[in-house]
């Protein structure tokens, strides 16, 4: 192995079988997304550090302990992103996007948090990210929702992943409900590990998610949101429920699924699966109607979900190599000029091409002919002639197009 320079600790150089089934997802992504009609979308990799902090808050593990922040020249404090969504809701208010409301949006690429690596989570590592804003209506939870059971269709790994849902209210509920986790935790103060006892006075809410022993006993025994739901909150969720019942989209209550944050409302869900360990969650999100308002726009409804490229490439089975359409011998090297050519002219007229034109010019026809392409091409030179000779391997409707194209180059050299 080279003793040259290495890469970074949590990154990742994708290549080959790993890259293809990469690409695959992010087809199958851009596939779906543009028959829900959701619009592609790019924003900046990185951010004033306030959009992070204040959209997904100064107290949580990622502000506090993952992001990668820095200050740049003229002095801001920069972030690399560690998710989709604040920047697109910055977007949102800065470039006048309220104008198209409600705005159905589609992105992907690289995001970047300081945790340990581990299997199927990077330092630097990919999402797929879909999101509504400005639309209120339970449909659109519901379209989100079924776009993302589509995708998990398309990729063909709907078996063994499972639809969570969880309803977490509106404001009322959420107030009532953090009233009474708050009485119920403090009751137990004795018993709660460290980070959840700064989480009482902040994110009572994310004591219920927490993986410490130390806090489940707590957690397991706190009053649950549905003794606190208003009726339009359980209106919205039944709505929710009845709209992917009736689009044939399998679905679960988890009652402990929680978004810790006050702008979250209503519906929380998570796509999981037992098959990558630990890391069950393949596809997360929630409503989040009151964050455009926390960083400064106008109230406005959104909802979203986020899917880790990396652990959707890790379910599915690696694409079929696709083998070139044409593949071409060249023979002789003196008609490597006219293979040139013909190599060029086929590509433009879309077909995927290939040729062997170096190594022994007596094995080059033998090489050709193991590639499994639909039409083989040779290129010899007779008597100061070149010869240009095409077969297809089976009946192929390509095979008369090339054939005549090739033997017209080959003709007028």
């Amino acid at each position: 192995m080279s003793k040259g320079p290495q890469r970074v600790r949590g990154t990742q150089d994708i290549f080959g079988e790993e890259a293809d089934r990469f690409q695959a997802v992010v087809a199958a992504f851009d596939k779906v997304r543009r028959l829900y009609g959701f619009r592609r979308v790019e924003t900046p990799v990185f951010e004033a550090t306030e959009v992070f902090a204040r959209s997904i808050g100064e107290t949580s593990d990622i502000v506090s302990k993952e992001m990668y922040t820095f200050p740049d020249r003229g002095g801001d404090s920069l972030t690399l992103r560690p998710e989709f969504t604040a920047g697109l809701c910055r977007a949102y208010i800065s470039e006048g996007w309220q104008q198209h409301a409600p705005v159905k949006l589609a992105t992907h690429g690289a995001v970047f948090r300081y945790e340990r690596p581990q299997k199927g989570r990077y330092r630097q590592f990919h999402q797929l990210d879909a999101e509504i804003i400005g639309s209120g209506e339970p449909l659109a939870d519901v379209e989100l929702l079924v776009l993302a059971h589509q995708l998990l269709g398309e990729l063909g790994i709907t078996e063994g992943v499972t639809l969570q849902l969880n309803t977490l209210g509106d404001a009322a509920t959420r107030e009532a409900w953090r009233a009474a986790l708050v009485a119920h935790f403090e009751a137990h103060r004795a018993e709660l590990s460290e980070d959840s006892l700064v989480r009482l006075a902040k994110n009572p809410m994310r004591i219920l998610d927490s993986k410490d022993p130390r806090d489940r006993p707590a957690a397991d025994s706190a009053p649950p949101i549905d003794d606190f739901l208003t009726d339009e909150a359980r209106s919205f969720f039944e709505k929710v429920t009845a709209g992917l019942d009736a689009a044939e989209v399998p679905w679960t209550r988890n009652a402990g699924l929680v978004r810790g944050l006050d702008y979250y409302r209503h519906t929380a869900f998570e796509f999981v699966t037992d098959r990558l360990g630990a890391q069950g969650a393949v596809i997360a999100g929630g409503r989040y109607d009151g964050l455009i308002e926390a960083l400064g726009g106008p109230p406005t409804p959104a909802v979203g979900w986020a899917a880790g490229i990396e652990r959707l490439a890790m379910l599915i089975d690696a694409p079929a190599v696709q083998a070139p359409t044409v593949m071409m011998a060249v023979e002789d090297d003196s008609a490597l000029p006219v293979a040139q050519r013909i190599l060029a002219e086929l590509r433009r007229a879309g077909y995927a091409t290939d040729m062997i034109a170096t190594g022994s010019p007596r094995k080059r026809y033998d090489k050709a002919a193991k590639v499994p392409a639909k039409v083989l091409v040779s290129l010899a030179v007779r008597d100061g002639e070149i010869v240009a000779n095409s077969r297809a391997s089976n009946e192929v409707e390509e095979f008369a197009d090339v054939d005549r194209l090739v033997q017209s180059i080959a003709g007028r050299r």
